[in-house]
């Protein structure tokens, strides 16, 4: 029930969130405050459900070469997709919440096992506060890009799926794998989000809210941490 649950919930907050770039209304101060939100989660994602758990089980070179290849690898594809792809912007969005959620669904398909009711509320709200704004803001990107409003959306719920397929690959088919593997899969998975957030989020939360980005940053941060403190 719990792995139901929280793929759900994968799911449902990329595509509502694409739903709503694409065909809500959107204002562009609105859609910066909010992937600056999502930033300041995902900061607090990146320390406590990828870098702390992964430090446990790795050395301190082992634990820095799989954060830095997530990271050089998250930059040099989100490189090729700006130079050959139409709303790169919004497409980089897209990558980012790939290459960050695969590897992470994986580890959480295996965490969820036996967690109990405030780890998943925590895990829970953690994943709405930052995929849903994002995917509305890189929707709405792709689409002011030229792409087709049906293409766009066929992606994003591509992307849903794929992660939602992660978390239950991580559930059954990682349970018997070693804590080092999943310890570097998380650290890959923080070298590749902190990428994102320098990359793509903040970046496009400044362009469109300007100063209030840092309060917004700070807003997302400091939920984050009150949910993790729910577990």
């Amino acid at each position: 029930m719990t792995l139901i649950l929280v793929v759900a919930i994968v799911s449902a907050a990329l595509i509502v969130g694409a739903a709503w770039g694409l065909f809500g209304r959107l204002p562009d101060r609105t859609e910066g405050f909010l992937v600056a939100m999502a930033g300041g989660a995902l900061i607090v994602s990146v320390m406590t459900e990828l870098i702390e758990p992964a430090s446990d089980h790795l050395p301190l070179w082992g634990l820095a070469m799989a954060v830095a290849g997530g990271a050089v690898l998250f930059t040099g594809a989100d490189a090729l997709l700006e130079r050959h792809t139409e709303g790169s912007e919004g497409s980089g969005l897209m990558l980012a919440i790939t290459f960050d959620g695969v590897p992470e669904n994986l580890a959480l398909g295996v965490a969820l096992i036996g967690a109990g009711a405030p780890e998943v509320a925590a895990l829970a709200g953690s994943i709405l506060l930052s995929n849903l704004p994002e995917a509305a803001g890189g929707a709405k990107r792709m689409r002011e890009g030229g792409m087709d409003r049906r293409r766009v959306f066929w992606m994003w719920g591509a992307t849903a799926a794929l992660l939602a397929a992660s978390a239950v690959i991580g559930n059954l088919a990682l349970r018997e794998v070693g804590e080092e593997t999943l310890a570097a899969i998380r650290a890959f998975a923080a070298g590749a989000v902190t990428a994102s957030l320098a990359t793509e989020v903040f970046p496009q939360a400044y362009r469109e809210d300007h100063k209030s980005t840092g309060i917004a940053v700070t807003l997302g941060l400091l939920i984050a941490f009150g949910l993790t403190r729910l577990g």
